[in-house]
């Protein structure tokens, strides 16, 4: 395994504490970024980002199966790959981290999806200390975040004076629209929307 770790033959190891927050079902079809709708709450309202912005995040990355097994095979086959129910690439998370004197480790993002929602709130935080205030008016803040989530904060910043995403960018951004209204609709049944 690329994170190191061996386990004898026939012996098990004791899961990750996860605080009671269950791992995405291994079955594709059946994972719902709904179910982590308190870790979502109380991430953003951690970071004082939009639970709006960090669900619908969850729901635009929701494209892959985020079971912890599928993942370990989807690293084994693409070592770059990103990892956790929020898909961070390791280098993001590495930034996260230093920024905020997180202890965990990236791999842990693939075994906790609370841990993992918690550092795509944060980076979202980050993003957002480093958008400039004023941006062209084709964009909501939040859309330019959301960019930068999938995009970087350098193609970010440039969203956001005006020059135009690439076709992978439109096409995140067509699909954070497209839930955005989804995620705060499952917000407000839950009675943890944050203001957006």
């Amino acid at each position: 395994m690329a994170d190191g770790s061996t386990t004898a033959p026939g012996s098990r190891t004791a899961p990750p504490d996860r605080g009671g927050v269950p791992a995405p079902p291994l079955c594709p079809g059946h994972y719902d970024p709904a179910d982590y709708t308190a870790c979502v709450v109380g991430s953003a309202g951690e970071a004082g980002v939009s639970s709006v912005l960090v669900m619908t995040v969850l729901h635009v990355e929701a494209y892959k199966p985020h079971h912890p097994l599928l993942e370990r095979l989807w690293q084994w086959w693409k070592p770059g790959a990103s990892f956790g129910v929020a898909n961070m690439h390791r280098a993001t998370f590495e930034r996260v981290r230093r920024t905020h004197g997180l202890a965990e480790r990236w791999q842990d993002l693939r075994d906790d999806p609370a841990f993992a929602i918690r550092a795509a709130a944060l980076h979202l935080k980050d993003l957002d200390r480093s958008l400039p205030r004023r941006h062209v008016r084709r964009y909501s803040r939040e859309e330019l975040l959301a960019l930068g989530y999938n995009t970087g904060e350098r193609n970010m910043r440039a969203f956001a004076r005006g020059v135009p995403p690439g076709p992978m960018a439109r096409s995140y951004l067509r699909r954070f629209r497209a839930y955005r209204h989804r995620a705060a609709r499952i917000l407000a049944d839950d009675g943890g929307q944050s203001p957006s």
